[in-house]
This record gives C-alpha cells, structure tokens and sequence, in this order.
C-alpha cells in the first residue's frame, strides 16, 4: 500500500512539475512576444522621430528660401531705385554743364555786340538788378552712398592743379558722367584732358 501511495504521490509530482516546465515555457513565450512588440515599438518610434527630424529640417529650408526670396526682391527694389537716382542725377548733371556753357557763350555773344555798336554815348536806363541764382546742390544717393556733385567738381579741380599742374584761371570747363556701376565720376576738363574720379 505504501508503494501505491508512493506512486500516487510520483504521479501528482510528476503532474506538478509538467505544469510548472508549461507554465515556465508559456511565461518564456510570453516573454519573447512582449520583447518583439518592444523592439517593434522603438523601431516605430525612431522611425517617427526620423520623420519629424526631416519634416522640421523641410519646414527650416523653405523658411530660409522665402527670406533669402525677400532679401532679393528688397535688393531688386534698391537696385531699380538706385538707377532711377543714377538717371535723373546724370539728367541734372547734363542740365548743369550745359547751363554753364551758355552762361561761357552768353559773355562772348555781348562782346561780338558792344564791338559792332556804334561809338555814340546815350544815357541807357539802368537795368534792373538780375536776383542771384537759386542755390544748387546735387547728390547722388546710390546704394547707402551719398554723393555730392561739388564734392566731385572740387576734386577734379585738384586733380587739374595738382596732377596736371595747370593754373585754376586756366580751367574753362568740366564735363562729369557719373557712372554709379563702376563706383566712379569720368570727366572731361577743356574737352581733351579726361580721366576718372572714385566715388
């Protein structure tokens, strides 16, 4: 009786053990299938944060393109801006030199008139008192720069005196052409001595 009572007891053990090896086994099972859905987890993680890195590196990219995009259409709207100035500068350039060739032909005009008028004395009206002409300053604004043609003319001036050595008496005309592009002033002084001036 003993012996059955030892093999009953063998059996239920054996029973134990068996359920244990499958409890064991469906635990380590278990174990594996959470350890994938971890990995599986961290892999779509990464994957998303891989996705939000290039969407935020996309979105920094096209918020620079627009900039620099402005920064070009502001840089447009100075350069136009710029040359209008360039232009009507160069007009009151042009309008200058030519006022001061007739006020120089004007004086030789009057003595052509006074040779060929009669030697008779007549008591002449006085004429009126001519005003004095408006003054004048013109500036050249070009890219942040403003230049001031007198500026210019004085150091032309110099340039007729010092380089060439001339007597100032001896200067009877310039011609300036500001050429904003090339940073520069080119002028014709007597019309044949010519050369360039920095801006």
């Amino acid at each position: 009786m003993k012996e059955v009572k030892k093999a009953v007891a063998a059996k239920k053990e054996e029973a134990k053990a068996e359920a244990a090896v499958k409890a064991v086994k469906k635990a380590a099972t278990t174990a594996k299938k959470v350890e994938k859905e971890v990995k599986a987890a961290e892999m779509k993680a990464a994957s998303t944060a891989k996705k939000t890195e290039k969407a935020v590196k996309a979105a920094k990219a096209v918020s620079a393109v627009k900039k620099a995009e402005s920064v070009v259409k502001e840089v447009k709207a100075a350069e136009k801006k710029a040359e209008t100035a360039a232009k009507q500068a160069e007009k009151e350039v042009k309008a200058e030199v030519k006022k001061a060739e007739e006020v120089k032909k004007a004086p030789a005009k009057k003595a052509e008139a006074e040779k060929k008028a009669p030697a008779k004395k007549v008591a002449a009206k006085k004429a009126p008192a001519k005003k004095a002409a408006a003054a004048e300053k013109i500036s050249l604004q070009y890219l942040g720069k403003d230049i001031k043609i007198d500026d210019i003319k004085e150091a032309v001036k110099k340039i007729w005196t010092g380089e060439l050595k001339k007597k100032a008496s001896d200067l009877e005309s310039i011609d300036l052409y500001l050429k904003p592009e090339d940073n520069a002033a080119y002028y014709v002084l007597n019309g044949s001595f010519t050369g360039k001036v920095d801006l």
